[in-house]
């Protein structure tokens, strides 16, 4: 009996749905409402940049599209509004078909003639996500409270749940945490370099202030940090296995100093007022649905 009009996609539909990696609720009561919008993420946000990076089409793109060269820390800037939204929006779903569809444009060809790429290749799109996963367990572990393995589980499922919000491929997506983790060991063995831009993050040198407000006195304060102790700390909290691509070796005084560094934030987030903990757009979205974390 051949199927009605109609029914052959919808069945497709269901098919690519019941393939799809399950999800987890991601709302006020998940983890990654609590973890992602917790400022210490912001000072492993270099960290973060640098594994992505690490990826060849990442790394292209940026290099044939972005306006990241001219003044990077206001491009960090500039893009942490639509991340976060993707999670704390009221029309979430909206925000991550404006973020998809600002890629749709970014593709070329590679420089070292390996052929053609795209931002929405599903592999580098993924591992850009998967970046922002990972942070969360990072940033806990170094400057919060680790989590445990049954937390990791569910942060896992929860990233599925806001992955698919972007309305990509879901066929790179592991399906579990165990698979996930497999997954990221892959990347670094296979696909992962020391790409240019992997590596100019690491250099140390004070970048120009992010917004005309921060000129002057405030940027003499603020620019040592964000060009000295910034790549410090990208060097010394980056996993073991990107440290050996980039050939990054710390000496005892940068590891006494990354000790140091974690120990305080530990010791001062505690005396930290709670509006501080959470970016703006956090705390606006905390309102709106009743968190209070």
């Amino acid at each position: 009996v051949a199927d009605r009009p109609g029914t052959a996609p919808r069945a497709a539909a269901a098919r690519r749905r019941a393939a799809a990696p399950e999800g987890l609720p991601l709302g006020p009561g998940s983890l990654t409402w609590k973890i992602f919008g917790d400022t210490r993420g912001l000072l492993l946000v270099g960290r973060t940049g640098v594994l992505q990076v690490m990826h060849p089409t990442i790394s292209q793109a940026l290099l044939d599209h972005s306006d990241y060269f001219d003044n990077p820390f206001n491009r960090i800037l500039r893009s942490a509004p639509p991340i976060l939204g993707v999670i704390y929006d009221e029309d979430a779903g909206a925000t991550a078909a404006w973020v998809r569809d600002r890629h749709r444009s970014i593709k070329g060809e590679h420089a070292d003639g390996r052929g053609r790429y795209r931002a929405l290749d599903p592999d580098a799109y993924w591992w850009a996500h998967s970046t922002f996963f990972e942070s969360q367990i990072a940033r806990c572990e170094l400057l919060g409270t680790p989590l445990t393995e049954d937390e990791k589980v569910q942060l896992y499922g929860e990233t599925i749940t806001w992955y698919s919000r972007y309305g990509l491929s879901m066929k790179v997506v592991p399906p579990t945490w165990d698979a996930f983790q497999a997954y990221w060991e892959r990347m670094f063995a296979e696909v992962l370099e020391a790409t240019p831009v992997a590596l100019g993050a690491l250099d140390r040198e004070i970048p120009p202030p992010p917004f005309p407000q921060y000129e002057g006195l405030p940027w003499l304060v603020l620019g040592p940090i964000v060009g000295y102790i910034g790549p410090t700390v990208i060097r010394g909290t980056l996993p073991l296995q990107a440290q050996r691509i980039l050939g990054i070796e710390t000496n005892v005084a940068e590891d006494a100093a990354l000790l140091a560094f974690r120990q305080s934030v530990k010791r001062a987030w505690p005396l930290v007022p709670k509006p501080l903990r959470r970016s703006p757009l956090v705390r606006a979205a905390d309102a709106r649905v009743g968190y209070r974390g």
